[in-house]
């Protein structure tokens, strides 16, 4: 008998509530950490928690932070995490980071403690209907009403977090955590996911080959499906000489050691990658569920690898449909390709890539010392001067524009952020995760001032949780990516100023290391200073406001977009903003 089944026998033994039994099984499938909030709802929970004393309670400040740590722990480490909230706002709270961890695919456990089991119904204090609230952002939610349901219960709730990769949640009134429970042969054995070999079968294969080797120019587009399949995926590229082009959630597992990388689409990629994609005869997606339909070829006959079949053909239509995970299927698909000896595609694509790389590292420079700083500047230093395999974390927003740009990842490092939820606010609640689940691993979060200033209160945790996170702020007193949509939309900017405090005076008060830059010459000092601190440090960094980060492709409605602005601008009489554009985005590259 292993020591974590002696310890649940010993505690069923001794306690057997509820709570009880609950802890017993997370510690038996693995769950070390539990983030939240407690309130009185909670309390035989986290009592529990206590007096077994083999689980910790990560205290966040607000409900949303712990849905986000629990996220990341559990894309980082590839296991169940855990997050709770006390009944009604409590629970509440969680639904935007559990909207996130769903949209990210990553199996995330929810504890929703309830009102008393009596009230339910009568519109009680502080009364909602947790599993009717986390329908749409989970694949299983339950409300437990008597102690004999618990086991069954999580067990289920469990099992399909891991299964399908995304968050189940298990209602229980506060209660029911303090009544004793019988055992069961449920929750007995550790809950982990199953493993499986899962691809098509040999007919689709054989077509999915004649497609390939049909087409003279193939493109490969992946996305975070890829993970663990890198050395399949530069293979396969080799044989068909295909350029790869990766999807954001991709990046950390497709761009490092790759001679095929082009870099990466979408609104926040390069001409490269769209270009690769545009201009190819046959696309071959390997688990992405890129979004964008103008950025997929026009003509092009498309085979799309997924290991959810609901997910074929709902971005773009497709020729053939494959279901199964990347490593499988090109497992299984490599050895019915024909190697390619005409690579002008390929080259023309690498030739593309190697110009508009060289286009934006150039960019990403000192000005000549001249303020605010470059934003490129502030993401290029912080990819020199962070570990090897540091975890990145990034807000939406400007912040995740210069992450994919501007951080390179070599196999080691990783990058999280809200990539499909697209939620403000993040970047700090997931480096929380992060850093809680690797003590010693360096953790960067890259945040925008508006999304940093949204939960400004977990910089406290940091200190309160002694978390080393080191904080990035990009500081361009605006939401500033909502500044470029009103542009390109022709719109006047209005109501995106924000008015912010000294970030590091803010972080000094709170006991963090903190540091204002503001000249472009102080940035590498006051970041390697930041890095080398053991404990918690923040960078406030005062950037372009009016830098643009222009997409690879410009629809004429943006055309449009950006004359009516620049005209309408001038005509509300704010005619230095548009100078202050100019200055920024043309003066600045003819200067260079």
């Amino acid at each position: 008998m292993s020591a974590p089944e002696r310890t649940q026998i010993a505690i069923v033994a001794r306690v057997a509530t509820v709570a009880d039994h609950v802890i017993s099984a997370l510690r038996l499938s693995g769950v070390r950490r539990v983030y939240g909030l407690p309130g009185d709802s909670l309390n035989g929970f986290t009592d529990a928690i206590r007096r077994a004393g083999e689980i910790s309670w990560e205290h966040v400040r607000h409900e949303e932070t712990a849905a986000f740590a629990a996220a990341a722990d559990a894309a980082l480490t590839g296991q169940l995490a855990v997050c709770a909230g006390s009944c009604g706002p409590g629970n509440l709270h969680l639904i935007n980071g559990l909207f996130d961890a769903q949209r990210s695919r990553v199996p995330v456990l929810a504890i929703a403690a309830h009102i008393p089991r009596s009230e339910i119904g009568s519109e009680y204090f502080q009364e909602t209907h947790p599993q009717e609230l986390f329908r749409e952002c989970s694949v299983y939610r339950e409300l437990v009403s008597t102690p004999e349901m618990l086991p069954r219960i999580l067990e289920m709730a469990m099992r399909a977090a891991v299964e399908e990769n995304g968050v189940a949640v298990v209602v229980i009134p506060g209660e029911i955590f303090l009544q004793r429970a019988d055992e069961s042969g449920f929750l007995a054995r550790p809950i982990t996911p199953t493993r499986s070999v899962v691809r098509p079968d040999d007919e689709s294969l054989r077509r999915a080959a004649e497609i390939l080797n049909s087409a003279e120019a193939v493109t490969i587009l992946g996305g975070a499906g890829v993970e663990g399949s890198h050395d399949a995926l530069i293979q396969a590229a080799a044989t068909l000489g295909a350029p790869i082009v990766h999807a954001l959630r991709g990046k950390e597992f497709i761009e490092y050691d790759n001679p095929f990388d082009v870099g990466m689409t979408g609104l926040l990629g390069f001409a490269s990658g769209y270009k690769a994609i545009k201009e190819a005869d046959a696309l071959l997606m390997l688990g992405t569920d890129f979004p964008y339909q103008q950025f997929y070829p026009d003509n092009a006959k498309v085979v799309q690898v997924d290991i959810r079949g609901r997910n074929l053909g709902r971005r773009t239509p497709i020729d053939l449909g494959l279901v199964g995970t990347v490593r499988d299927t090109l497992a299984a698909l490599q050895p019915l390709l024909r190697e390619k000896n005409q690579r002008d595609h390929l080259d023309r694509s690498l030739r593309h890539y190697r110009k508009t790389r060289k286009t934006l590292d150039e960019l990403a420079v000192n000005d000549r010392d001249r303020s605010p700083i470059r934003p490129e500047y502030v993401a290029g230093l912080a990819d020199q001067l962070a570990a090897d395999d540091a975890v990145f974390t990034v807000d939406v927003g400007s912040p995740v524009v210069w992450a994919a740009r501007y951080l390179k990842m070599n196999g080691r490092r990783r990058l999280v952020g809200s990539f499909n939820h697209g939620t403000m606010a993040c970047a700090l609640p997931l480096a929380i995760g992060a850093q809680t689940a690797f003590r010693d691993r360096q953790v960067v979060a890259l945040a925008g001032d508006g999304g940093l200033t949204m939960l400004f209160g977990e910089l406290i945790t940091l200190i309160q949780s002694r978390l080393p996170v080191k904080v990035i702020v990009f500081n361009n007193s605006s939401l500033n990516f909502v500044e470029l949509e009103m542009k390109a939309a022709g719109i006047v900017n209005f109501g995106t100023d924000l008015v912010n405090p000294n970030f590091a005076d803010v972080a000094a008060a709170m006991g963090i290391f903190g540091r204002r830059v503001e000249r472009p010459s102080d940035l590498q000092q006051a970041l390697a200073d930041a890095f080398a601190h053991e404990g918690p440090a923040l960078v406030d960094v005062v950037t372009a406001r009016q830098e643009l980060s222009i997409p690879p492709a410009i629809t004429v409605e943006q055309a449009k977009g950006f004359s009516l602005y620049a005209i309408r601008t001038i005509l509300a009489g704010r005619g230095d903003e548009l100078l202050d554009l100019i200055t920024t985005n043309v003066a600045r590259r003819i200067l260079d």
